[in-house]
This record gives C-alpha cells, sequence and structure tokens, in this order.
C-alpha cells in the first residue's frame, strides 16, 4: 500500500469508521456515499497529485469528498424541493445547446477568412481617427529603473549611469547591475504605464511622481538597507497616447473590428442564401 493510498483510508477512516479501511487497498471500493451515489477509492486517488506527502493527502482527499458531497447533496435538495416545472430545464438547455453550436460555428468561421496582416499605414489611419479614444489614463514614462543594496560598493556609480545614453557608460552599468543589483530593467527606449512603475516602488503613482527630483526618483528603504531608483528619460502627464504606447491595443481593436464585420456579413449571408433556397420564408398576411 503506497503512502497516498494510506493517506486516503485514514481520511475515510474518520469519515466512515474503520471496518471499511481494509477494503480501501482496491480500486472501485466505495470512499463516501450521498444516498444512491457513490465516491469510489480510484476517483478520489486520481485526484491527488503524484509525490504527495501523507498529511497532503488527507487534506486533499477530506476537501475532494467535501466538495463532492455537497455537489450532490444540492442536487438531491433541489430535486426534492423544486416544483415539477422549476425541475424542467429542458428550454435551457436547448438554447445553450444552440448558442454553444453558434458560438463554435462562428470562431471556426473567424478562423477560416480572418485577415491578421495589419499596416503600419492601417495602423496609423486608425491612431488618427480615434483620437479621443486614445487618451492617457495615468502618465506615462520611459525609464531605467534599479533595485539595490545601499551598501553596495557599487552604489554610487550605478546610480549615475543609470542616466547613461548608450556607449560604454551603458555597458558598465548592464555589468555593474548584474553582480550587485537584485533587480534591474531598462525601459528609456519604451513607454511604461506610470502604475505598473509604482509597483516596483511599493506605492501609489502619484506618490512615486511626487518623488520625482532632477529625472530621478529615488526611495530609500532604511529598515531593508534597500534602494530603489529610477532615471526617467521622458514623462507624458496626459493628451493622446504615443502610437508606439498604444500599436498592441490599436492592433487588436482593428481584429476586433473585422470579426464584428464578418460576423455581420455571416449574418447576412446566412439569410440571403436561405430565402434564395427557400429555406427561410416570410409569409405575408393578405386581407
Amino acid at each position: 500500500m503506497n503512502t497516498r493510498t494510506l493517506a486516503l483510508a485514514a481520511v475515510c477512516a474518520l469519515l466512515c469508521g474503520c471496518n471499511i479501511i481494509n477494503s480501501l487497498v482496491h480500486d472501485d471500493q466505495v470512499v463516501a456515499r450521498v444516498g444512491g451515489e457513490r465516491l469510489y477509492l480510484s476517483e478520489l486517488n486520481n485526484y491527488i497529485p503524484d509525490g504527495s506527502s501523507p498529511e497532503d493527502s488527507a487534506a486533499i482527499a477530506l476537501q475532494y469528498i467535501n466538495s463532492w458531497a455537497t455537489e450532490h447533496l444540492y442536487l438531491r435538495t433541489a430535486e426534492s424541493r423544486l416544483t415539477k416545472e422549476e425541475k424542467n430545464v429542458d428550454k435551457e438547455l436547448e438554447a445553450y445547446r444552440r448558442s454553444l453550436l453558434r458560438y463554435r460555428y462562428e470562431q471556426r468561421y473567424i478562423n477560416d477568412r480572418l485577415d491578421t496582416l495589419i499596416t503600419q499605414q492601417q495602423l496609423e489611419e486608425y491612431y488618427k481617427s480615434h483620437a479621443a479614444t486614445l487618451e492617457l489614463q495615468r502618465p506615462i514614462l520611459k525609464v531605467r529603473f534599479v533595485d539595490i543594496m545601499a551598501d553596495s560598493p557599487n552604489y554610487d556609480e550605478i546610480i549615475e549611469k543609470l542616466s547613461s545614453e548608450g556607449g560604454q557608460a551603458l555597458k558598465d552599468l548592464d555589468s555593474l547591475a548584474y553582480v550587485s543589483a537584485p533587480r534591474f530593467f531598462d525601459n528609456s527606449n519604451t513607454w511604461m504605464d506610470a502604475a505598473v512603475l509604482a509597483r516596483e516602488f511599493g506605492t501609489d503613482w502619484s506618490t512615486m511622481l511626487s518623488k520625482l527630483k532632477d529625472k530621478y526618483i529615488i526611495f530609500n528603504y532604511e529598515d531593508r538597507g534597500e534602494t530603489r531608483a529610477a532615471y526617467v528619460f521622458a514623462i507624458q502627464h496626459k493628451g493622446q497616447a504615443p502610437l508606439e504606447y498604444c500599436r498592441n491595443s490599436i492592433r487588436d481593436n482593428i481584429l476586433s473590428e473585422r470579426k464584428r464585420e464578418l460576423l455581420k456579413n455571416l449574418e447576412q449571408d446566412l439569410l440571403k442564401n436561405a430565402q434564395e433556397k427557400k429555406v427561410f420564408v416570410i409569409y405575408k398576411n393578405e386581407d
């Protein structure tokens, strides 16, 4: 008997009594029962991850048994308390079936026909024509960030070189940060949401920006002997987001519009074809 089976047997002993323990070493033995429904050891055993300790196995098994029992008890209670009309779910099941089949066919139709190629010109045209919907909700920044211990021998040099524009100074910064900084990233050429950057400092974005001085944002955590700093290469507080920042969202919007157009055409084609083939007929009342 393996440890997982032993653990399951222990749980079942607590739930069902010691007289069934010997039967639990074999698959397909009953572990729990709710009315005429039975939970078998093989099902329970499959639910326990391989390598689980006896303690974890017992806890997981008990959780599964209780969940299984709750589901069947809800069903039994609903069956006994609801009226015949309330228990009749044929219409809902049929509606769900139709909805599911329609959705699956729409996805196949879209996958077979969707043009996913989006040119730079199309991106720019969308950007120009949807300026009002591309307004910034928060400031965005281009920064270089480092998390470093305050007593690091490379502290001063790393903080200074955060503002490096390139060349050897930037290479030196990469090397120093690699050996001295638990966390370092360079977003100096990519716009970043202020709220995302603020999470690196463990605060909100408005508090973070209140620390901006001479293009540096520096938080000293004296209790941990740690400093988190960012050098701000650029910041935009409001207005229309730069195209490079919203490129991905624009692409998603264009694809969504194409999908909607495909589905609109699908619906129109279905109606037209059905009418032409006399599958769909609208009868006119003649007084």
